[in-house]
C-alpha cells in the first residue's frame, strides 16, 4: 500500500509539473517537512538548499512546491530530469527505502512524458509557424482603385457623384466614380467636362450622360462628414474627426492640392493595417460643402447658411472616398435567410474582423448591422467589411484599456450592444475600462441577427434584455438547426464577465474548426498528430483552390485568412472548447 502511494504522489508531482510547463494553471504539491542537505541531496559546491515548498508556498517562487534544491532548475525540463536521475541513484546505492525509490521512479516517469509533451508541442508550434509564414505572403489583399492615379483624387471637383446611399447620425455617403478627364483644356471645355475651381458633376436622378451608350458606373463611394462644431481649418477638421482615418491607408493622408497636407500628430489614432474584413479610406481631404441629391429634405440642418438658411453647418468637412458595397448587413438580411452554414461562415468573418482590431490595439464600439456592408461573391455567398470607425477607440497611449475617470469620457456608439463590462462600469481616479473582449461580445449579440432571430438586446417588451442587467440564463435558445457547436459558442461569446468568454482569435477558431475539421477532429481523437496532418492537408487543398479560382470564394478566402493568422496555442485552445462543449449535456442550451 505504501508503495502504491508512493506511485500516485510521484505521478501527481508529474503533473504538476506538466500542467506548469504547459502554460495551464495546476495544484501545489507540497513535499511536507524540509530536507536537511547532506551528500545523498546531491548538491554541487555552491548550491544552497532553500526552504522546502510547503501548501501554502507561492508557486511562482519554487515552482508548484518543488524543493528549493531544484529552483535551478524549474525552467529546463531536461537539467531537472538529470538531477533526478542522479538523485535516485545516489539513494539507491545508500540503501534508500522502497517508499522513496518507488517516488523518484514515479516522478521521473512525469518528466518523461512531460519531455515528450513538450516535443509535441514544439512539433505542433512549428508547423502551425511555417504554414503562417506561408499564407501570410498568400493573403495580399486586392490593389487600391486609385493607386493608377496617384496623385489625383484630393478633391471633390474629380468626382462624378450620384444618388445617396444612406446616410447615418454624423454622415451621408454618396455612390461616386472618377471619370477619366480629357487631357487638352480646349477639349474639356468643349465637351463640357469638370474645370478647377468648379463644383464636383452631379448626376440627377434619372439623367444619363448623352454619349454614353450606358448609365455611368459607381465603383466608389463618398462620406460627407456632417461639421458642426469642428470649424472651417482643415487642420481643425482632420484633428476633431481623426477616427474616421483610422481605416485610412498611408496614401489617403498623403495631402490635398492646394491645402495643408495632413500629417499624424503624435499620441494621436492608430492606423489600422489592412485587412479584408475591414473597410478601408482610399482618399480623405477637406472641401467646401456642397448641395447633393436630397440633402435639403434628408439632413437640412447640418448644411451651412449659403446652403440653407437654418442650417447650423460649417461651409468646410471632411469627405472620404471608399468602395462602393451593394448593401448593409441589415439590408442583406432583410432580403434573405442564411443557411445554419452560411450563417456560421458570415459570423467567422466579424470575428476574425474583430481579431484584426485587437491585434492592431484598436477597438470598434459601435458594431451593428448598419455599420457591417456587405458584398457577394459569384455563388452568391456574402462577404462581409466592418466600417464607420466614428466612435472608435485607437489611441496610441492607451491601447485598448480606457481610463474611466469621469461620466464625460466617451464609452463608445451603440449602447445596445454595449458590453457588460462597458456599460456598468463606475468612474473613479483609478478606474479602467478594458475593450480587448467587447467587439467580439457585440458578435454574439449580432450572431442572433445573422441566424434569423431578433437581436434580444433590442426592441422593448419583456424578451428585451439590457446588458446593464441580463443574466445568461435569460438569453434565447438559438434554433435547433443550428449546429450545437456554434450555439455553445455564441453563448459563451455573451458571457457576462469577460475573462470566461473566448478571444475572438479563439472564437474564429472554434467556427474553422467546426466547420471544416468535423471528422478529423472529432471528439476523442483530438491529438496533436491528427491536428497538424489536417492543417497541412486544409493548406494544400487551399493554395491549390486559390490557384484553380480566379474569383476567391468566400470559403476559400476565409481558409486563407485562418492558415494566415495560425497560432498553435490559440488552436489548441479552440480544441478543448469543442471537446467540452460536445462532451457536456444537450439539454444545457
Amino acid at each position: 500500500m505504501a508503495v502504491r502511494q508512493a506511485l500516485g504522489r510521484g505521478l501527481q508531482l508529474g503533473r504538476a509539473l506538466l500542467l506548469r510547463f504547459t502554460g495551464k494553471p495546476g495544484p501545489a504539491y507540497g513535499w511536507g517537512r524540509p530536507e536537511r542537505p547532506g551528500p545523498a541531496a546531491g548538491w554541487g559546491r555552491g548550491e544552497r538548499p532553500g526552504p522546502a515548498a510547503g501548501p501554502g508556498t507561492e508557486p511562482g517562487r519554487l515552482g508548484l512546491g518543488l524543493p528549493g534544491r531544484y529552483r535551478f532548475f524549474r525552467q529546463s525540463v531536461a537539467g531537472l530530469a538529470e538531477r533526478l536521475q542522479r538523485q535516485f541513484v545516489v539513494r539507491a546505492r545508500g540503501g534508500a527505502s522502497p517508499c522513496g525509490r518507488a517516488v523518484f521512479l514515479a516522478f521521473g516517469l512525469g518528466l518523461g512524458l512531460i519531455e515528450e509533451k513538450q516535443a509535441e508541442g514544439r512539433r505542433a508550434a512549428s508547423a502551425c509557424e511555417e504554414i503562417q509564414a506561408i499564407f501570410t505572403q498568400k493573403n495580399k489583399l486586392l490593389p487600391d482603385p486609385l493607386d493608377s492615379r496617384r496623385w489625383q483624387g484630393f478633391r471633390l471637383e474629380e468626382y462624378l457623384i450620384g444618388q445617396s446611399i444612406g446616410k447615418g447620425c454624423s454622415a451621408a455617403v454618396y455612390e461616386a466614380t472618377m471619370p477619366v478627364l480629357p487631357r487638352g483644356l480646349e477639349e474639356a471645355e468643349r465637351l463640357g467636362q469638370l474645370l478647377p475651381g468648379k463644383g464636383p458633376e452631379i448626376l440627377p436622378r434619372g439623367e444619363e450622360e448623352a454619349p454614353a451608350p450606358q448609365a455611368p458606373a459607381f465603383p466608389l463611394a463618398i462620406k460627407m462628414m456632417w461639421n458642426i462644431s469642428a470649424g472651417s481649418s482643415s487642420e481643425a477638421i482632420f484633428s476633431t474627426m481623426s477616427q474616421e482615418l483610422v481605416p485610412a491607408s498611408p496614401m489617403a493622408l498623403a495631402g490635398e492640392y492646394g491645402a495643408i497636407s495632413h500629417r499624424r500628430p503624435k499620441g494621436g489614432p492608430k492606423q489600422l493595417a489592412p485587412h479584408p474584413n475591414i473597410i478601408r479610406v482610399f482618399r480623405a481631404f477637406t472641401s467646401t460643402v456642397p448641395l447633393l441629391p436630397g440633402a435639403l429634405v434628408d439632413y437640412p440642418d447640418v448644411l451651412p447658411p449659403r446652403l440653407h438658411p437654418e442650417g447650423l453647418g460649417h461651409g468646410r468637412t471632411l469627405f472620404l472616398v471608399m468602395k462602393n458595397y451593394p448593401c448593409t448587413l441589415r439590408q442583406y438580411l432583410r432580403g434573405n435567410t442564411p443557411s445554419p452554414r452560411l450563417a456560421a461562415v458570415m459570423t467567422l468573418q466579424l470575428l476574425e474582423g474583430v481579431h484584426h482590431l485587437v491585434q492592431q490595439g484598436v477597438a470598434h464600439r459601435d458594431l451593428k448591422s448598419d455599420n457591417i456592408l456587405v458584398e457577394l461573391d459569384s455563388d452568391g455567398c456574402p462577404w462581409l467589411v466592418i466600417t464607420d470607425f466614428g466612435c472608435c477607440l485607437a489611441d496610441e497611449h492607451v491601447g485598448l484599456q480606457l481610463p474611466f475617470t469621469s461620466w464625460y469620457v466617451d464609452r463608445g456608439g451603440n449602447g445596445c450592444l454595449m458590453a457588460p463590462e462597458v456599460s456598468t462600469a463606475c468612474p473613479g481616479p483609478r478606474a479602467v475600462i478594458d475593450y480587448s473582449k467587447a467587439d467580439t461580445w457585440a458578435v454574439g449579440a449580432l450572431a442572433y441577427e445573422i441566424f434569423g432571430l431578433p437581436n434580444p438586446f433590442y426592441g422593448q417588451g419583456r424578451a428585451h434584455l439590457e446588458s446593464r442587467s441580463y443574466q445568461e440564463a435569460q438569453l434565447p435558445a438559438l434554433p435547433e438547426r443550428v449546429p450545437w457547436d456554434v450555439r455553445c459558442l455564441v453563448r459563451s461569446l455573451l458571457q457576462r464577465e469577460a475573462y470566461k468568454r473566448p478571444s475572438a482569435r479563439v472564437a474564429a477558431n472554434v467556427l474553422h474548426l467546426s466547420l471544416w475539421g468535423e471528422h478529423t477532429l472529432a471528439p476523442k481523437n483530438l491529438k496533436l498528430d491528427k491536428m497538424i496532418g489536417w492543417l497541412l492537408q486544409q493548406s494544400a487543398a487551399t493554395l491549390l483552390a486559390n490557384r484553380l479560382t480566379e474569383k476567391h470564394c468566400v470559403e476559400t478566402k476565409m481558409k486563407m485568412l485562418f492558415l494566415a493568422n495560425l497560432e498553435y496555442e490559440a488552436l489548441n485552445q479552440a480544441a478543448l472548447l469543442l471537446d467540452s462543449w460536445r462532451a457536456a449535456p444537450r439539454q444545457l442550451l
